[in-house]
Parts: structure tokens; sequence; C-alpha cells
């Protein structure tokens, strides 16, 4: 194209695609100006102002507005800054997106009253604050004069929930039902109920004592130690494995009395696939049960993406094949 030719406004609409009437509502904008009029009053363009034209063009299919690409032409921000800027606006937009179709989809799985259309919105767009509260408020009348310890209450309040930032459809689909039962009279009685029931009993009472919640964490921090180590490719027989075969099998050993043996060990091997077993079988009851907590616990799994992680979670046969490496000599 020639530095020096004035192109007719017709002939620039061609060569950028652009339509006539676009490159005469830019100039009347001041966004790009021609560079010459005939006395007649036809606009003409140099090869700059065809050039600044593709690029406000393209600024504009990337939905930038007006008065952003005038300020970016008029050298009072940058690009970059420009960029950064919008991609906010796009993931605010894109959140609430998300948000939306995840009403929706509720909306289309069921029979929605127009009242539970206006409480759904409301839902996925609560604050953490508000989120706080309403766990809060379901937290402290579930709980009254349930006989459990306040460390084991902790662990099964399991900390704060936070929907992420940018929340799956599936999360935020959870936390419209989930948010939905928080706030049902008759769903926080049939958990109180069930929590009452399960942990009525003199056996129940010590098995959520503060000791044994100690015992629990530090049982699980063992399993922690042998799935990082599993998946670092550490061998089940060799010095770590051995080593985290050692710490299970006195964890285990405290718990029930018995000294720790090579016997001791291959039976520890045994049981531990027997818990694989047990793991592996929750989901299964779980994805079925019409019990209200363990719906609670499913959906809080889903948002918090606890329920990822659990499936993920399996260093049972590599701690057992430890267990049996711990239980034999060891290799000259």
């Amino acid at each position: 194209m020639n530095d020096i030719r004035l192109y007719a406004i017709g002939e620039v609409a061609r060569r950028t695609g652009l339509s006539v009437s676009a490159i005469r509502f830019y100039s009347d904008e001041g966004i790009v100006v021609p560079a010459d009029v005939t006395a007649a009053g036809h606009r003409l363009y140099d090869v700059h102002a065809i050039a600044r034209l593709e690029f406000v063009s393209t600024l504009r299919e990337l939905d930038a507005g007006l008065d952003d690409i005038r300020r970016l032409l008029e050298g009072r921000v940058t690009l970059s800054d420009l960029a950064t800027a919008h991609l906010s606006r796009l993931d605010d937009q894109a959140r609430r997106i998300r948000s939306r179709k995840a009403v929706l989809r509720t909306i289309a799985r069921q029979h929605t009253e127009a009242e539970q259309v206006i409480l759904m919105h409301k839902l996925v767009g609560m604050s953490d604050d508000e989120r706080d509260r309403l766990f809060d408020d379901f937290w402290n009348e579930i709980s009254e004069g349930l006989e459990v310890s306040p460390e084991f209450l902790g662990l099964m309040r399991n900390g704060r929930l936070v929907l992420p930032d940018e929340p799956a459809t599936e999360q935020l689909e959870a936390w419209i039902e989930l948010a939905n039962l928080l706030q049902d009279a008759d769903f926080r009685r049939e958990v109180k109920e069930a929590l009452r029931e399960t942990f009525s009993s003199p056996a129940a009472a010590m098995m959520t004592s503060a000791e044994m919640v100690g015992v629990f964490e530090r049982g699980g921090a063992i399993l922690v130690r042998a799935q990082e180590a599993q998946r670092s490719g550490a061998p089940a027989d060799s010095p770590l494995g051995r080593e985290i075969a050692g710490l299970y099998a006195a964890h285990m050993g405290e718990i029930t009395e018995i000294p720790d043996s090579p016997e001791y060990r291959a039976k520890l091997a045994v049981d531990v696939l027997g818990i694989e077993q047990m793991y592996l079988e929750s989901f299964e009851e779980a994805a079925t049960s019409t019990d209200p907590y363990t719906r609670y616990q499913s959906l809080v799994a889903i948002i918090d993406e606890t329920a990822k992680e659990a499936t993920e979670f399996m260093p049972f046969a590599w701690l057992s094949a430890a267990l049996k490496a711990a239980a034999s000599p060891c290799k000259p």
C-alpha cells in the first residue's frame, strides 16, 4: 500500500472489512479522522488511518468500549492497562454467566416456583460473610445438645466453606442445593435427630473425645505421608517405605495396645487393604444414601473439592506393601 496515496472511503471499507457507516462513525467520534476531505466533502484516508481503523476494529471485536479506545489512542492508558482492565470485566461477566447457567440448569431439572427462582438467584450471589452466617446458624442449631467434644465438632464442620472465585458449574449447582437445604427447617431437624441418634451411645462418646480426634489426625497424617511417598515414586520396600510402615505400626499399636512385631505388621498389611475396601464402599453408599447428613457432606465435598481429593487419595495398597516389606528382614 502506498504511504502517500489517499484512499476514498469505499476503498477503505473494502480493505478493512468495515462498513462505510462504521468508518464515518469513527470519524465523527474523533477516533480515526480522515487524512483529508475533498471540496465535495468526501473523506480520504492514508495508510496510517487505515491501520488505525483495523486496530480499532480489532479492539471493538474484543468488546473494548469507545471511551477506553479513545484514551488508549490519546496515550492516556497503555495497551497492557486496557487489556488488564477489560480482562477483569470479562472475568466478572464469566462468573455471572456461570451463576446464571447453574440457576437455569437447576430450574430445568425440577418444577420450580417463581419464588424459588428469586431465592436461587440470591443464593449464587451471596458474599463469603453471608455464607458464614448461614453456616453458623445451621451448625449452632444442629449441634445444640450434641454430646461430642468441641474438637470433634470442629472436625465435622471442617472449617469455613468458601465458594471459589471461579467455581465450576457443578460447584454452583451443589451450592444452590446446599444453601436451600441449610435454610430448610425440616432438613435441619432431620440432621439434628440423625446426629443425636448416632452420637448418643457411650461408645460414640468415647470415639468423639478430644483424645480420639488427636488419634484420627495422627493416623491421617501418616496416610498422607504414604500418599506423598507413593506419588514421588518411592518404592514401598525402600527405607522411606519402611520408615512410614514403622510409624503406622506404632500408631496402630498405641490404639490396639498390641506390641510391634513382624507378625503384627503382616496383619496390618492385610487390614489396610480392608480399610481401602471400606473407603471405596463409602463413596458408593454416599452416592445413593438418603441420609440427610450424608447428603450434606456430599454437597460440601463437591463445593470445596474434597470429593475429588478423596477419590484420588489411595495410599492403602502402597502402605500394605510397605508393611509387608517392613515385616520381613532387610535385604543385605
